[in-house]
């Protein structure tokens, strides 16, 4: 394939499932097998290209981190519980992601678990819509903190690749009592130090490979700027499909997409 086509195609890929329930990790190494490249040549290119789908989320809610950043200022209590909020929900996936990190190397090679996640993350989207009716909290600093710790720990499940990031967040939210929307912003805001922070250790560990830059700076450019892209879109698309709709599509999609994975992967 063309070197430029799967640069747009991974970042294009990276954008659209970062903040879906679907796992863009695993999606990224599903691609790898589909497409044929090699995997550990693009392993730099895929962490920076992260950061543009973060950047996505600092360009759409930038007045929300203003508003929370001079409420700092002038010490209202609103701000600091949302900082609290997210910091404290944060914090496990520091501690566990360090602890973990070299079996989830080994895991990332693996595109057998990431159908497998996909299929039983459909499953547990699925039976959290049916049960989860209890949504008391609609904003993020409204939700208290024992709920945020539980936020926390249930996202560090999504360390296993296919599993998503957003979806146990998302999911673990609506579960302990957090609405849809609310739920679903969370996972967004959340996803800015969480994936600042992986992306960092991942560049310290790598420092080597950013010198070199074997996919080419220009490509590394590009797939930033798709990835950026295609993210804003998804993230306006996204927060409205799921006020009317919930997560049962992405559940169903999930399901789908796992299965002829592992069919695939049986079939070559």
């Amino acid at each position: 394939m063309d070197h430029y086509l799967t640069v747009i195609l991974l970042g294009i890929v990276e954008g659209l499932t970062e903040f879906l329930p679907v796992s863009s990790t695993g999606h990224l190494i599903l691609a790898s097998e589909l497409l044929g490249y090699d995997a550990a040549t693009w392993a730099m290119f895929n962490v920076i290209i992260q950061l543009g789908a973060i950047l996505a989320v600092v360009v759409l809610y930038w007045r929300t981190f203003c508003a929370v950043a001079m409420g700092l200022f002038r010490k209202e209590p609103t701000s600091w519980r949302f900082l609290r909020n997210l910091l404290v929900a944060f914090l496990p996936s520091v501690v566990i992601g360090l602890a973990m990190h070299d079996y989830i190397e080994v895991l990332l090679g693996a595109p057998q678990v990431v159908a497998w996640a996909l299929i039983i993350g459909g499953v547990a989207i699925l039976l959290i819509e049916r049960m989860a009716k209890d949504n008391r909290f609609h904003g993020i600093a409204d939700i208290p903190l024992a709920r945020v710790v539980g936020i926390g720990l249930i996202q560090c499940i999504s360390m296993i690749p296919g599993v998503s990031r957003s979806g146990a967040t998302i999911m673990g939210a609506l579960s302990l009592g957090v609405e849809r929307r609310t739920a679903a912003e969370f996972s967004f805001f959340l996803a800015v130090p969480t994936m600042l922070g992986a992306s960092t250790l991942e560049l310290f560990k790598k420092g080597s490979d950013i010198t070199s830059a074997t996919v080419g700076w220009s490509s590394i450019a590009l797939g930033f700027v798709v990835s950026f892209i295609v993210a804003l879109l998804v993230i306006r698309w996204f927060v409205g499909l799921v006020s009317r709709q919930g997560f049962v599509p992405f559940a169903w999609y999930r399901i789908i997409a796992g299965t002829a994975a592992l069919l695939w992967l049986a079939m070559r």
